[in-house]
């Protein structure tokens, strides 16, 4: 954890691969895949965060594969009670402000915009609303392969498509402007 209490990437991966199957035992494989899935549709691909091995979870006694199977074997896995615990002192963790480093520079983009030419204002306008797809395909995406999972995490997706949906609206009505001199 960072001095603050708060996640570092490494305790979210963590934390989805506890979560993951806290509710229900999964395969080692069935495993990867939903975490993969799950944090590249929020973060976008990472190998920071995508490189945490589930493997060290067991070797901490976190996770454990049922019956004696070893992971080569697909094994399937279970959380023990320490996991439990560790599932527990993760999902209660405070939170930090938003603080992620593409804010900050999508924010420096806006503040100094109006000082490029107009080709180049025109060109970022178009990367930020191309980035602004790739990130609502993702929460969509995320959203359809959620929707039979129960506890709130498809309310939220809906906000944050929505949230994500009126940024790109936004975004296209800048671009007006901007070609519009």
């Amino acid at each position: 954890m960072f001095a603050d209490k708060t996640l570092t990437p490494r305790e979210a991966v963590r934390l989805c691969a506890l979560g993951t199957i806290v509710g229900k035992p999964m395969r080692y494989s069935e495993l990867a895949s939903s975490v993969r899935h799950f944090i590249s549709r929020l973060t976008g691909p990472s190998v920071d965060l995508l490189g945490t091995s589930i493997e060290l979870l067991r070797y901490e006694g976190l996770i454990e594969a049922v019956g004696g199977e070893g992971m080569e074997d697909d094994a399937l896995l279970v959380v023990t009670d320490a996991g439990r615990k560790e599932f527990r002192n993760l999902m209660v963790a405070p939170l930090r402000a938003a603080s992620d480093l593409s804010k900050l520079i999508t924010a420096l983009k806006f503040r100094f915009l109006h000082l490029l030419d107009r080709e180049d204002r025109e060109a970022q306008v178009e990367l930020l609303i191309d980035t602004s797809e790739t990130g609502l395909n993702r929460l969509l995406d995320l959203r359809d392969s959620m929707s039979d999972e129960g506890g709130y995490l498809v309310d939220w997706l809906d906000d944050e498509v929505g949230r994500a949906e009126a940024r790109l609206n936004w975004l296209h009505q800048l671009k007006q402007r901007v070609q519009a001199g």
